[in-house]
């Protein structure tokens, strides 16, 4: 595995003054972590910040808004990223979930303050703010239109919202523990949802009901992924013909991230098991990169990458930190991932 270099995550704002300072660690795994440290000398000609480093570390190219660090003595470089842009004023408290919708103009997010806020994605205004669940809210997506929100929240309640005028145009009641993810189907017609309870349930937005339990694992769930199944799967057979008001689920697999350690596939439409994997610790998110490769994150701080077609041991295991894995994000040929450090 190879070493990791990290900065401390404000290092932009310590090196935005003159003889700010960021700390810096390169860690190999089975050898002692190496710490350092960047420190701003002012300003050159051009604008753009005099960097120096510690000994064992080395500033390479610096602009205002990158800094490239390497650390010779592990053969590791990074190149840092300063944020784009930052709002400090949507939410009191840390951020739970958020989402941006389909066009990029607005966002959702949910916050420990108890608020669940819609905002303007340019700008960080707020725009609406969505009061209905009682406790937490854990998760929010907008739907492809980007004009409705779906999330879920400890109170054990599936809404759905207006994001024009913040009402809430729905109601799902059935789980009997706190709703932890949630997934959209298609265009949204329906919907899926998984609990602390145990349950991942499939609900039709129409009728305001539940079409069926898709699974029940004896052991919360954490995280779901609903993707386009490669062919050569075999998907199962539904015991009896799927309902009318089931939209879009022919073909599909869903991902259940497990606390009790295991990630299972499950077919959507016919509610049969695909696969059962099980990991080092608790699951706690999953998404597809294909239609046959998959990425799951645990407490313990794995990263697993599976082929749905052959699950019995993993492409690969990265494992940068013993943080635990908190969400995964495909992007372009890679992804984005996020820790609890």
């Amino acid at each position: 595995m190879a070493a990791t270099l990290r900065i401390q995550s404000d290092w932009s704002r310590a090196l935005s003054k003159d003889e700010g300072e960021a700390w810096l660690s390169c860690r190999s795994p089975g050898k002692p972590t190496l710490y350092g440290s960047v420190t701003r000398r002012g300003l050159g000609s051009d604008g753009v910040p005099d960097i120096a480093a510690s000994e064992g570390f080395v500033v390479g190219e610096v602009t205002k808004k990158s800094i490239l660090i390497s650390c010779p003595h592990e053969n590791v470089s990074t190149k840092f990223l300063a944020p784009y842009t930052s709002f400090s004023r949507i939410h009191q408290k840390s951020i739970i979930c958020l989402d941006i919708s389909s066009g990029g103009g607005l966002g959702v997010s949910t916050s420990t303050d108890g608020t669940m806020k819609i905002w303007q994605a340019a700008n960080g205004e707020i725009r609406r703010l969505l009061e209905g669940h009682v406790y937490d809210v854990n998760c929010c997506r907008f739907f492809p239109s980007g004009l409705v929100v779906l999330s879920g929240g400890m109170d054990a309640q599936l809404k759905i919202w207006s994001a024009e005028d913040a009402s809430c145009v729905v109601t799902f009641k059935g789980h009997k523990g706190g709703i932890l993810d949630t997934a959209v189907v298609d265009r949204g017609r329906n919907v899926l949802s998984c609990s602390r309870d145990g349950t991942a349930r499939l609900w039709d937005c129409g009728k305001s009901a539940c079409l069926g339990i898709i699974a029940d694992c004896g052991s919360p769930v954490n995280g779901i992924a609903v993707g386009t199944a490669d062919n050569s799967l075999n998907l199962g057979t539904p015991e009896k013909p799927p309902s009318e008001r089931e939209v879009g689920t022919e073909g599909k697999i869903l991902l259940l991230a497990r606390e009790d350690k295991k990630l299972q596939g499950v077919g959507l439409q016919s509610r049969q098991p695909v696969f059962l994997f099980v990991g080092s610790d608790a699951f706690n998110c999953c998404t597809f990169l294909s239609s046959t490769y998959i990425l799951a994150g645990t407490q313990d701080g794995n990263i697993y990458q599976l082929d749905v077609r052959n699950t019995n041991a993993p492409i690969q295991v990265i494992h940068r930190s013993g943080a635990p894995v908190l969400s995964l994000l495909p992007y372009r040929d890679g992804f984005i991932a996020s820790q609890g450090n």
